[in-house]
């Protein structure tokens, strides 16, 4: 066995210790209340503090205050398709059995963040722009995103036959993650009428921190409800394919021991 075979190997059984269900249930059931009371008064005072208590901005005026939604929805629209291509990775490569799930499971939750991310986008540039939609850089690679959660939704479950759905769904949840770094450089690769990142990780904000600071509640706000979403629906998941094959075994047992006719003897 080479390096390469061995690191692989070992990251697998890292990966797998989670795996049993039992476990992950008691985990996210721990984890869950921490995740969902913050996300919602995080994103709650954020929103409040944004739209109430923030200034508007000198050159946009109030509309400027459409961000505290848009931003952070355009941060997870991106950020869960991450995911979706980090549980792809984890089936196609370890066959981790909650990565197939949590893929069914992000899916809609990131196709249902993306269409408000497009919403609100389009809200907030018709009163800078002057129309609704402009085939713009940064806009059609996030439309490009929303049409491959869809994809991968439909995909996911297009097949009788459930790992085959999976399978062809990890793949394309790979593949898509190329528009990733098409959305984020976007703005600098090609002249666009969006504007500029206001907050980089090499750089200081372009924007007031009377104004950051919303954004950054409502950011971190929106981030754990994700992920609190996310868990709800994966450990409902869970929870019905345990079901499932609980009630397999007991049809099984129920087959096996029941008593066969007797056959007529002539």
């Amino acid at each position: 066995m080479n390096a390469t075979q061995s690191l692989t190997a070992r990251t697998g059984n890292l990966f797998h210790r989670y795996a049993n269900p039992g476990r992950f249930l008691r985990m996210g059931a721990k984890l869950q209340p921490w995740l969902t009371w913050p996300a919602l008064v995080l994103s709650v005072a954020g929103i409040v503090w944004g739209l109430f208590f923030s200034p508007a901005d000198w050159q946009q005026g109030d509309s400027v205050r459409i961000m505290y939604v848009h931003v952070p929805t355009a941060w997870l629209a991106s950020s869960g398709y991450m995911g979706l291509a980090v549980c792809s990775l984890l089936s196609l490569v370890w066959r981790h059995p909650l990565a197939d799930l949590a893929a069914v499971e992000i899916g809609p939750v990131g196709a249902a963040i993306t269409a408000v991310c497009l919403a609100t986008g389009s809200l907030w540039g018709k009163p800078m722009w002057g129309t609704w939609w402009v085939w713009d850089a940064r806009l059609t690679s996030v439309l490009v995103l929303f049409f491959l959660y869809l994809g991968h939704i439909a995909l996911i479950r297009a097949f009788d036959e459930p790992q085959r759905g999976y399978r062809a769904a990890a793949i394309l949840g790979l593949a898509g993650a190329v528009d990733l770094p098409i959305i984020k450089f976007s703005v600098q690769w090609w002249n666009t009428l969006h504007q500029p990142d206001s907050i980089t990780v090499t750089g200081a904000p372009t924007m007031s921190t009377s104004m950051l600071w919303p954004l950054g509640l409502t950011t971190l706000g929106f981030t754990l409800g994700f992920a609190a979403i996310v868990l709800a629906r994966l450990r409902a998941s869970v929870m019905e394919s345990r079901v499932r094959t609980i009630l397999a075994a007991n049809r099984g047992r129920q087959s096996a021991t029941a008593p066969q006719p007797e056959r007529a003897t002539s």
